[in-house]
């Protein structure tokens, strides 16, 4: 079995670099992944076993590719001295970095639809989830929750700006990134209100995180071998 997961991923990894050249013109969709099996000269019946959705897969694994090259590249980072809304915003500029606006552009669009809302939305929670990880986070209360919550409303609502950005260097992304953070700060403000609401507090604290890595309403998958 795990032999077969591996060659699984092998043959879904070819198809990302095989499609990603016909995504800028035909986005995440059928078009673009029957062009990618012709590249590769594979069966199709195989690379709808490794891709059972077709580009959609592979959209979602461009998404968590990105998401392992930023664990590593947070892994090697030296935040020493920085405050802590500027190390979070750091990690966020450093994942748009490790992605093409044409390929996010166009991996917006398929996640927008609805049967594929959820699962977009999943894509975005785990990866504020490593972010906060990376950065040390331990809560395990409701602000395991708001944490995550809240920082995967920034990624999205600065990918939308980032995604329409001419400016130079994306200097008016990370701008507006700054004060989406800001934001994010004025939010812990109005939950520390929230904690003197009678009887509210208590329902708070008895809120636990789930397993590791996992969206709420999501069960917990074991990870690959």
């Amino acid at each position: 079995m795990k032999n077969d997961h591996l060659e699984v991923s092998r043959l879904r990894a070819d198809l990302l670099d095989a499609i990603e050249p016909h995504v800028p013109f035909d986005g995440w969709s059928e078009p673009a992944f029957k062009a990618a099996i012709a590249d590769l000269e594979i069966d199709p019946a195989l690379a709808r076993l490794a891709c059972p959705r077709g580009a959609v897969d592979l959209a979602v694994e461009y998404h968590r590719a990105a998401d392992r090259q930023l664990a590593e590249a947070l892994a090697a980072a030296d935040f020493e001295g920085m405050r802590f809304r500027d190390k979070v915003a750091a990690a966020v500029r450093m994942r748009f970095d490790l992605v093409d606006r044409d390929l996010v552009s166009r991996g917006a669009s398929i996640f927008a639809l609805p049967q594929n809302a959820a699962t977009g939305a999943k894509l975005v929670w785990d990866t504020a989830d490593l972010i906060w990880r990376a950065l040390g986070d331990t809560s395990e209360d409701y602000n395991w929750y708001t944490k995550r919550l809240t920082l995967s409303g920034v990624i999205s609502s600065t990918t939308l700006f980032w995604i329409g950005d001419d400016s130079e260097d994306h200097a008016e992304s990370w701008a507006f990134l700054d004060h989406r953070i800001e934001n994010v700060l004025a939010f812990d403000k109005v939950k520390s209100g929230l904690m003197k609401v009678p009887g509210l507090k208590g329902v708070l604290e008895n809120l636990r995180p789930p397993c590791r890595m996992a969206a709420p309403g999501h069960m917990p998958q074991k990870e690959a071998v």
